[in-house]
């Protein structure tokens, strides 16, 4: 059976697990649906209680029902690569492709409709509480007085985007920024922001979740390192990600996290304060991995092949093929 993977051109960490995939022996088709109509096309029909649907990418044609598993990792936006783009061809496009693939038994890392609801940031935050991680303190407002306040009792704040991208194409990553002393935030009337109380970090942390396995690395933050430099995406640090064993609290809060969200897989940033707190600051439900495996030596893709490459098991009635529930389909 065949793995289909879903993204962009230039995906380098698609790559790594397409090598692995490869290296196996695991057939492995890779598109992006960007490209569909056009050098991707489909087929589907629903007739005698039965479905039967084909993809064809790059000169292979495979069929639906031979699909063990679907990696969403950074696919376009159907159709936006067609010769007459629209917004009306997008949408008919995704419908096309998401709703036959829905119509398989394959299982998904991640099932579209659980990757939607995981990617709201505050949703995040919540269940990250509910599950017990450690939260800094946070706000998102549009209220000015609000934020004033919120300044007032957490006197060191960083600002971050809610979404986390700019909108704009390529999107663009915002980098969390630390709040000057003197910020008045009248400028949050004219949008969503979110403050969070600023953790003194001595470490970053990536926690990379594959199934039930974790990879934590940890990127140590220089003692003279500039306490403006709060992203660690954009610090100027030469230090590496190295393995770090994961304490069993934040391993259990973890997993408990990506059972309820419907994840199969999950890339956790925290920052490590002085006493050694893991403090949760985002699950990225796509995020990359290759630049942690690159330094830390991790076998992240493999994990993820082997994930992708695992039998299919039967679906229980009113579950989702990554082990979802029908509250993913019901447009939360």
């Amino acid at each position: 059976m065949t793995v289909l993977i879903l993204t962009c051109e230039q995906d380098v960490t698609a790559d790594m697990v397409v090598a692995e995939l490869d290296g196996n022996g695991v057939p492995v088709v890779r598109l992006d649906p960007a490209d569909l109509p056009g050098p991707v096309a489909l087929s589907g029909e629903y007739v005698r209680g039965g479905f039967h649907g084909h993809l064809s990418a790059g000169g292979r044609l495979v069929s639906m029902s031979g699909l063990r598993s679907v990696w969403v990792r950074r696919p376009g936006a159907p159709a936006s690569n067609a010769a007459e783009p629209s917004d009306w061809l997008t949408e008919e496009s995704a419908q096309a492709l998401y709703g036959m693939l829905r119509s398989t038994d394959a299982r998904w890392m991640n099932h579209p409709d659980a990757a939607r609801r995981a990617r709201h940031k505050p949703w995040q935050l919540s269940l990250a509480q509910r599950c017990g991680l450690p939260v800094p303190a946070t706000l998102i407002t549009t209220f000015p007085q609000a934020a004033r306040d919120f300044a007032d009792r957490f006197p060191d704040l960083v600002v971050k985007p809610v979404s986390g991208a700019h909108p704009q194409e390529p999107p663009r990553a915002v980098p969390t920024s630390r709040v000057a002393p003197d910020t008045d935030f009248a400028a949050v009337a004219f949008g969503p922001t979110l403050l969070q109380r600023r953790v003194v970090k001595r470490a970053d942390i990536r926690l990379t979740c594959v199934g039930d396995q974790l990879f934590a690395a940890r990127k140590p933050v220089a003692p003279d390192a500039d306490p403006d430099e709060v992203d660690v995406r954009f610090a100027t640090s030469d230090a590496l990600w190295q393995p770090v064993d994961t304490p069993s609290s934040v391993a259990a809060g973890v997993r408990s996290y990506l059972r309820e969200a419907r994840l199969a897989f999950g890339a956790f940033d925290f920052a490590e304060d002085a006493e050694g707190m893991w403090w949760f600051l985002e699950c990225n439900q796509s995020g990359q991995f290759g630049f942690v495996q690159i330094e830390s030596g991790q076998r992240i893709a493999a994990a993820v092949a082997d994930w992708l490459a695992a039998p299919v098991a039967p679906t229980a009635p009113g579950a989702l093929p990554n082990g979802g529930r029908a509250w993913a389909m019901e447009g939360h």
